[in-house]
């Protein structure tokens, strides 16, 4: 449960990230992350240095499958090397933000996208800009840590 003190308005810095775009059926996500996992890995971008996104460019259960859109993001200046995987260069835009912290098991992101959309923005009087809703994942970063304890921001970006 979330409330309208949950939610900060923040400026955020423009962000250099390198990106893997999964298209399609959302039951494959899984593989896709996987292979993110270990291209990051590769690539030496630890999550603990290199900050992890998800940007959400389509409903999340979409009418047909096929036209689910994520991306996959890694926080990173150097240059990408796609060794062998489709990565590309990108960035996720500066300016104003919505963020609203979610503490506990964050695999799905619905719940909290939904009070934002639908609770706090229209009560709020801002509007939404030209840019998908995303998420800094983990930013409290531990294998051994319990999973009540991860911590995750939502980002709506703001005009």
């Amino acid at each position: 449960t979330f409330t309208a003190d949950d939610v900060m308005i923040r400026d955020v810095p423009p962000t250099p990230v390198a990106i893997m775009e999964h298209r399609g059926n959302p039951a494959t996500i899984g593989a896709t992350v996987q292979r993110f996992i270990a291209w990051r890995k590769a690539a030496g971008l630890h999550p603990r240095t290199s900050p992890t996104f998800n940007v959400w460019r389509s409903e999340r259960r979409p009418a047909s499958p096929a036209d689910y859109s994520m991306d996959l993001c890694v926080g990173t200046d150097q240059p990408i090397e796609a060794n062998g995987e489709r990565i590309k260069a990108g960035e996720i835009p500066g300016g104003r933000c919505a963020v609203l912290r979610v503490v506990g098991a964050n695999n799905n992101m619905e719940p909290a996208a939904l009070f934002l959309y639908r609770d706090w923005l229209p009560a709020s009087g801002e509007e939404v800009r030209d840019f998908p809703i995303y998420c800094r994942r983990y930013l409290t970063f531990s294998p051994d840590a319990p999973v009540h304890d991860a911590v995750a921001e939502l980002f709506l970006p703001l005009k």
